[in-house]
This record gives structure tokens, sequence and C-alpha cells, in this order.
């Protein structure tokens, strides 16, 4: 898929696909990255707007991916193989010079399997969490990936374990979020007051994550607000959709809450607030390298939930805790998420003084603060250099 530009010169093509925001916004800097070396090379695949912006070209919707969970991906699983076996064809007809699969490992580790095969060179950035589950993926792992970047430290000890090749690039959050996110103005540029105490409520971005959290998030939050009629609560949705679906339970379950709906502003909404009450992912790490304290939770469906939970092997499903190996936030998992639980936790975080855990968050942030981007666009533009050195032979 090498073509010609107007210089004459040789167009590199790097293929991506991403399957959510977050694997968008990782995507962006990668691209941003690479083209300071390659500034006419094409990027293609699957992307979100972030991506889209740069110039990438989608041949689907990221939405496509955005599946979480065993039964919610049942229920797709022919769209899904769909696209994978379009997009498979494609790029075996068309060649990349590199592939790029960020994140989303049960799609793109097998389309990365069937590229490779065919002399594609590939790379898989955000190592799935092999240390947690099904362990013995690292060995799929390895057969279709030529480099993994991680994202954490913790995960290149263990693909170093298996002589399994991989960078640690730290992560592109930590380059993003200053080291002090600033309340005032944050609350300032949002118009929130200053003198009062806010709970950020923030029950995930997906569909099916608010409707099994807000329940427990609204009766929670009128608990609160029952004891300190002062407290105020803001919102952070991704889409419109999202926040539609929000005031739709709401309206169900809190009718007379009052809450503050923020479209697109999250991590501003974060850095404003006083406390957070969040479903887990990447977002947890997020609060972290804002210096936020937060309850954790999080509830698979129930089907999902009794088929996971006996290959999970952690203590802890949430970031800071994985990357401090202790309890540094709290985490309510499935039937533990209640009110019963999560009032006294998020009462403690935002009344007491939380000065001890902003200095463990700010050692995480200076351990993941590398130049993502930059690092890993050198490892993609080191496997591509073995690509082109191996063609030469």
């Amino acid at each position: 898929m090498t073509t010609q530009n107007q210089n004459t010169h040789q167009q590199t093509v790097f293929a991506m696909v991403v399957g959510e925001h977050s694997g968008d916004t990782l995507g962006a800097g990668l691209i941003t990255s690479l083209r300071q070396t390659h500034p006419h090379a094409k990027f293609i695949g699957i992307g979100g707007p972030k991506m889209q912006a740069l110039g990438f070209e989608s041949l689907f919707a990221m939405d496509e991916l955005s599946v979480m969970g065993l039964v919610e991906v049942l229920g797709r699983i022919r769209r899904l193989l769909h696209v994978r076996k379009t997009l498979t064809d494609f790029f075996i007809t068309n060649k990349p010079d590199v592939f790029i699969g960020i994140d989303a490992p049960d799609f793109n580790i097998g389309l990365e399997l069937k590229l490779k095969v065919q002399g594609i060179k590939t790379v898989h950035y955000v190592s799935p969490s092999v240390w947690a589950w099904r362990e013995k993926r690292i060995f799929k792992i390895a057969k279709a990936t030529d480099m993994v970047l991680a994202l954490l430290p913790f995960e290149k000890a263990f693909y170093d374990k298996h002589n399994v090749p991989c960078t640690f690039v730290g992560h592109p959050l930590a380059d993003d979020i200053p080291m002090q996110s600033d309340k005032v103005l944050a609350r300032d540029k949002l118009g929130l007051a200053q003198d009062k105490k806010i709970l950020a409520l923030m029950p995930g971005s997906r569909g099916g994550e608010l409707s099994r959290l807000l329940e427990d998030f609204f009766e929670s939050a009128k608990q609160l607000q029952a004891q300190d009629s002062e407290l105020l609560f803001v919102a952070p949705m991704i889409s419109e959709q999202r926040a539609d679906q929000f005031n739709a339970l709401k309206a169900e379950l809190a009718p007379d809450l009052v809450v503050e709906i923020v479209l697109n502003q999250t991590q501003e909404v974060m850095a404003a607030s006083d406390c957070l009450l969040t479903a887990s992912g990447t977002v947890t790490l997020e609060a972290a390298l804002i210096k936020r304290p937060m309850v954790i939770c999080y509830k698979f469906s129930p089907i999902t939930f009794f088929l996971g939970r006996r290959f999970v092997k952690l203590k802890w499903f949430s970031l800071p805790n994985l990357l401090t190996n202790k309890s540094l936030v709290p985490e309510l998992l499935q039937k533990d998420v209640c009110p019963e639980n999560i009032v006294p936790l998020v009462k403690e975080r935002l009344y007491q003084d939380q000065s001890q855990l902003n200095d463990s968050f700010t050692a995480i942030h200076q351990q993941l603060k590398c130049d993502a981007s930059k690092q890993a666009a050198k490892a993609v533009l080191d496997v591509l250099s073995s690509k082109l050195l191996s063609n030469n032979k």
C-alpha cells in the first residue's frame, strides 16, 4: 500500500484501528508524533473524531467496536466478524507499512494475527490485561504482534518475563494533564460556585454502565444532600446521547435532584470537584493525575460477572491501586455498589484532609510522564525500520 505523493517520495501508510474514545485520543497523539518524521504519511483504518480531524481515513464508525462484556459482545458478534473480515481483506490487498491496533484487544489481536501471517508488521498499543486474567493470551499476542506498547510499567515487566517484545511508553494523560490542576480556575471556566462542595457523578461513557450504576449514584446523592443541603452535583457527559440517557434515568429515579450536566469537559469537571463518584476505567487514572479523591464503582451484567470472576486474579481493579500495589482509593464491585457503602466513603473524602493522597497521586504522575506519544511513535518507527531492513536483505 505504498503509493506516490506529489513530491515522488514513497508515501508511508500506517493502518490503525481503535474502538473507543480513549483509543481515539491515543491514536491522535500517535498520528501527530508520526507526522513529525513522516509529514506525507497516510493513516487509514478505524478511528474516532480526534483522529479524523488529523486527516485519518476511517473505513467504519468507531462505535462499531464500542462493546464491552461477554454478553454484550455476543449480541453483536456477526457484525463484529463482518467488520474484521472486511478490514482483513482490505489490508491484505492494500498492504500498509505497519498496522497498529490501539486497545480493543478482542478485536485487534485476531486482526493482527491474520495480518502478521501475511508479512505485515504489527504493533499493539495498550497492553491487554493479560497480567489480570487469561494469562495464556500472551502466547497469542506474541504470535500476533511485533511489538506491544505498554502504558504502565508493571506491564512491561510481565512481557519481559515471557520474552515478548514490549516497550513502556508512559501514559499520554500524564503528559497532557498538568502536575497541579487549578480548582478555582476550573470552577470559573464552568461557572460553578467557588464556596460550595462539589461531587462529580461519573457513571461511565457506555450506555450499559449508566443503566447499571445510576440508581445507586442517585440514591447516594440524595442521602448526601439530605446531610448537606449546600452540596452541588455535576455530571460530565461525553455525548448528547449519554446526557439524554442520564436525564431520562434521573427523571425516573431522582426527579428532584439538581445535577448540572456538562458536555465534553470531563477533565475540567474533575478539576472543579472535591470528590468523584465514578465508574472504573481510564477515568480513574485521569482523576489520580488531576489529584482528586474518588470512590470507584463498577457493575457488570450478572452473566458477565459470573463467567469472568473465575478467571480474574487481581486484588484490585482500578488503575490507581494497581499502579501503587495498595488500596489507595476505595473500590466497590457488583453487589457492594450500594448507598450504604458509597455515602460514608464519599463523605470521608469530601470533608476530611486528603493531602497524603495527593502525594501518592503525584508519584503516579511522575512515573507515567514520559512523552508517551513521542515514545510510541519511536517504537513504531523502529518496527518499520526492521521491516525495511529485512526487505533490503
